[in-house]
């Protein structure tokens, strides 16, 4: 077992894969397509290049409709050689986003390490690794054939990237950066948790690793599994209701000093050791035992939809302040490491936009850049990069701007396509033939507290709505937040939402020392847009501190301030930034509420079928798709989700 404080890389990447790939002689065509491919844990999605650039990319969740879909993205293959107009047959190489092999060496050395603990985990999980999985290229082979039945294996190079070069790939190549330090942090690829590395050019150099089961992404996930969310997708829900901690009570500090004496030692330089006495996700079927834990902090595990107490909050906060306090020394530790002035994030954890925004203020770099699809999703398009740079020694070039051209790299639909879907629907809408029109009827009815659906071009890759796939409502109306909670998302009522700003304004309201494109930066609400609260305002009942205008754009002002901020730019989202600069002429208020086109369970919208669904489930009053907007009031009544008014803090 390796040490979990941060150790030398074993062997390195570029060797690693080496061994692992299969060369296969092609003819060579005058441009290169490189695919890649991440499945079966969560969030599978896969992504094109052609000559290094990124043409498509997407999540399989958004084509099946099933949330953080693990299966093998053959709907998101079969849109990314859509989009780039070839065959399976066509692509020079195929990769896959992590090392199956040794990710069943990690599985099969825990076992054995926890052995006889785990049994009926290791009965469970190893008959499908021995069935499929041991066998994993007859496992993609299967699946190819499935995708495009003329598929020919040998036809194309196939790569196995580690799970944290995949990471580390996404992040510094498509940055743009000639050089920077590469931090990746998530639950467990096949061994590292967390790593540090050096991007230069083509070339990744690591760092420091700490392995598996030493986590902090597992630990995040451990507090999200007591206090009754779901793992893998209830984390975004606990760093939101950590804002509802008290910050000064006795009972955070309590929970603080039990996490640092209890569940993790953290070293000076950012790397920490689990006490794995408190964790069962090893080796079991869930993440910690709860009666212990419950014995631990002194209150019994949540129930799933249960009320939430301040002692809930205050164990948020707490799991939040010291992963904060982690991030911040690994930075410090990367800054060290390599003197660079650049840093690229990714990982699962790289999605902590409250981190990120704590990064940021302890000015380390000058310039911080993370992967909008920092998750699993992402790896595809990282086993990509990571084989056209790294393993076929392509030249990099760099640009002003990051490659992910806003992360608009999902499916569109025309003009054409959505007059196709109305008629054959039978649906009433009415059409603009301009779409300065369209801005100025929409921006009417958001000034007056409408929501809105707004869909429009190329669906976003990654977690985040960033306004092609995005509802919409005015952050100044002081019921805004409740409103889109609990009558249109039919989520919990604390649940926090973004403001998408104009990026030329973005400084008129917030504390923000860069752009932030992809809502991945959390910062504070000037102090002139601030409402003074009131001096027992900490000690309010959640519900109470919940619903106190705290600022004059209180729809986007968490109860500590802070808001998580999307900076909107005419270059990649020329619609959105002309809907917005519509609202700022009629209002004076350069940002809208900026939510993703959703119900609770259900993955964000992709195709014109989806959104009209959606719309018609909830309490929206208009659709906007492309040029085409519906009034709720003409539509047939339908009925409801079933989600409605659950959701209320007792």
């Amino acid at each position: 077992m390796l040490p979990p404080c941060f150790s030398e890389a074993r062997g390195f990447f570029f060797y690693t894969l080496l061994h692992s790939f299969t060369f296969v002689f092609r003819m060579q065509s005058s441009q290169k397509y490189i695919l890649g491919i991440s499945a079966f844990y969560h969030d599978s999605a896969a992504a094109i290049l052609r000559d290094g650039e990124i043409i498509a990319a997407a999540q399989e969740e958004r084509f099946t409709r099933k949330k953080h879909d693990p299966g093998f993205p053959i709907h998101a293959i079969r849109y990314c050689l859509k989009t780039a107009g070839i065959s399976l047959n066509a692509l020079e190489a195929i990769a896959f986003y992590d090392k199956p092999l040794l990710k069943f060496e990690r599985l099969l050395e825990t076992y054995y390490d926890h052995a006889p603990r785990g049994i009926r985990s290791f009965w469970q999980a190893i008959p499908v690794w021995l069935k499929e999985k041991l066998f994993f290229k007859r496992l993609l082979k299967q699946n190819l054939l499935e995708t495009d039945a003329n598929f020919i294996y040998n036809n194309a190079t196939i790569l196995f990237p580690e799970h944290h070069l995949s990471h580390q790939a996404s992040a510094f190549f498509p940055s743009p950066f000639k050089e920077a330090a590469i931090i990746t942090l998530d639950g467990v690829g096949e061994w590292t948790t967390t790593s540090i590395a050096k991007g230069t050019g083509e070339k990744i150099e690591v760092l420091r690793e700490i392995h598996f089961p030493h986590s902090l992404g597992l630990l995040y996930s451990s507090f999200t599994y007591f206090l009754g969310f779901k793992v893998n997708s209830g984390e975004y829900k606990m760093m939101g209701l950590a804002p509802y901690g008290q910050p000064d009570s006795e009972e955070l500090r309590r929970f603080i000093d039990i996490i640092k004496n209890n569940l993790i030692k953290i070293k000076p330089d950012g790397s920490f050791q689990l006490q794995l006495k408190y964790f069962t996700y090893p080796t079991g079927l869930r993440m910690v035992d709860d009666q212990q834990w419950g014995k631990l902090f002194g209150l019994p595990a949540r129930k799933p939809e249960s009320e939430l107490l301040q002692s809930h909050c205050n164990i948020a906060l707490a799991i939040q302040k010291v992963t904060e306090e982690i991030i911040l020394k690994i930075a410090k530790t990367a800054k060290d490491l390599t003197g660079s002035d650049n840093l690229c994030l990714a990982g699962g954890v790289a999605l902590n936009c409250v981190a990120n925004g704590q990064i940021q203020n302890e000015k380390l770099y000058k310039n911080i850049f993370i992967q909008p699809a920092a998750g699993d999703a992402g790896g595809a398009l990282g086993a990509g990069l990571a084989a056209h740079y790294i393993y076929f020694n392509n030249k990099r070039k760099t640009t002003i701007s990051d490659s992910m051209q806003g992360s608009y790299l999902g499916p569109s639909f025309d003009e054409l396509d959505i007059g196709l879907f109305v008629r054959d629907n039978h649906i009433k809408y009415k059409k603009y033939s301009n779409f300065k029109d369209v801005y100025q009827v929409i921006s009417s009815h958001l000034a007056k507290g409408k929501i809105v659906g707004w869909f429009q071009g190329r669906m976003e890759y990654g977690p985040r709505a960033l306004g092609n796939r995005s509802i919409l409502g005015n952050p100044r109306k002081t019921d805004m937040q409740k409103k889109l909670n609990l009558k249109i998302k039919y989520r919990e009522s604390f649940r926090p939402f973004a403001p998408a700003v104009l990026a030329e304004r973005v400084l008129d309201y917030f504390s923000i020392y860069s752009s932030s494109p992809y809502m991945l930066l959390v910062q504070s609400v000037l102090p002139k847009h601030r409402n003074e609260l009131p001096e027992n305002y900490p000690k309010l009942p959640i519900k109470e501190k919940l619903y106190y205008q705290r600022s004059n754009i209180p729809a986007v002002t968490h109860i500590d301030f802070s808001a998580r901020i999307q900076t909107v730019h005419k270059e990649t989202n020329p619609k959105f930034h002309q809907l917005l600069q519509a609202f700022e002429a009629k209002t004076g208020c350069p940002m809208l509420v900026n939510t993703s086109f959703n119900v609770r369970g259900e993955p964000i919208v992709c195709t014109p079928e989806d959104a009209y669904r959606c719309f018609m489930h909830t309490e929206m009053d208009y659709l906007v798709m492309e040029n085409f907007i519906f009034d709720k009031k003409e539509q047939p009544a339908v009925e409801k989700s079933g989600f409605e008014n659950t959701f209320e803090l007792d």
